[in-house]
């Protein structure tokens, strides 16, 4: 009797597994047994994108990474700096010119807040010209709008840190502007300088508030606006032609809607508007 001699499957993991590896999924199974991390982190990372996308859609996670290095900066920035009128410039020069490295992480905070400004700005830029804003996006339009302002506050409340002439009085001018505004205004200003005029307790305030207020704001809308993102996807571009197809049937629809309104051709006089004059009324025979 003749038989049929088939290939014997691909042998996969044969052999003990590396003793780290092992360690590693037993920790990572550990973990997802009891928080489901490993579900969330794929509903997270893979998703489908539509077609057309650019390095236009990456504004976004490069502003989250300035970030990112602005909060690992700012943190060795903070182990040696001295938020005290008398010593505070003196920290900032020992930080530069005696610290290792620190002319170097410094730089690199200084100028990533610049960066940071303008990459969150052309991100927003993108979106408002993507279109990206509209329905059902709207939350998270609102959210990247409060990031923006929490990004300029940052930059705002950095500045003063420094305790040199340009920064105290080009934040003395920022704080009166601030304050000049209606209702809330007054109160803004005296909530920034601690008190009705500047003093050794503003530059306190302002670190307290760069330091630990402002990077937890930024930290949760940050975490919001991905989960958002994650939750509604990526939207398509302005020439995407599933989009322009779209588009099109739905102004089809609104024409099609308009013209079933219309009675025997005529448009009627909306309500609560004046008849034209003569008014002429027309009788069945």
């Amino acid at each position: 009797m003749a038989t049929t001699d088939y290939p014997d499957p691909p042998a996969k993991n044969i052999g003990p597994k590396n003793p780290l590896i092992q360690a590693g999924e037993g920790a990572v199974d550990f973990v997802d047994e009891r928080t489901g991390i490993v579900g969330v982190g794929k509903w997270f990372m893979f998703r489908n994108v539509p077609k057309g996308i650019s390095w236009f859609q990456t504004l976004g996670f490069t502003a989250m990474a300035v970030f990112g290095m602005q909060a690992i900066t700012g943190i060795i920035l903070a182990m040696y700096y001295k938020p005290d009128p008398a010593t505070a410039h003196a920290s900032i020069d020992a930080i530069t010119n005696e610290v290792t490295w620190g002319w170097l992480v410094r730089g690199m905070h200084k100028w990533g807040a610049s960066v940071m400004i303008v990459v969150v700005f052309l991100h927003m830029g993108r979106v408002f010209i993507w279109g990206a804003y509209k329905y059902p996006r709207e939350l998270t339009w609102v959210t990247g709008a409060l990031l923006l302002f929490m990004t300029m506050m940052m930059g705002l409340t950095g500045y003063l840190l420094v305790w040199d002439q340009k920064a105290y009085w080009a934040t003395v001018v920022a704080v009166n502007i601030t304050a000049q505004a209606p209702i809330l205004g007054p109160y803004l200003g005296q909530i920034l300088r601690a008190g009705p005029e500047f003093g050794p307790n503003t530059l306190s305030r302002f670190y307290s508030i760069h330091m630990l207020l402002i990077p937890g704001g930024i930290a949760t809308f940050i975490a919001i606006h991905l989960a958002l993102v994650s939750k509604l996807g990526i939207a398509e571009t302005p020439w995407s032609k599933r989009r322009l197809a779209i588009e099109a049937d739905e102004e089809d629809a609104k024409r099609r809607a308009a013209r079933e309104r219309i009675v025997h051709g005529r448009t009627p006089v909306p309500a609560g508007q004046p008849a034209p004059d003569p008014v002429r009324t027309e009788v069945d025979a």
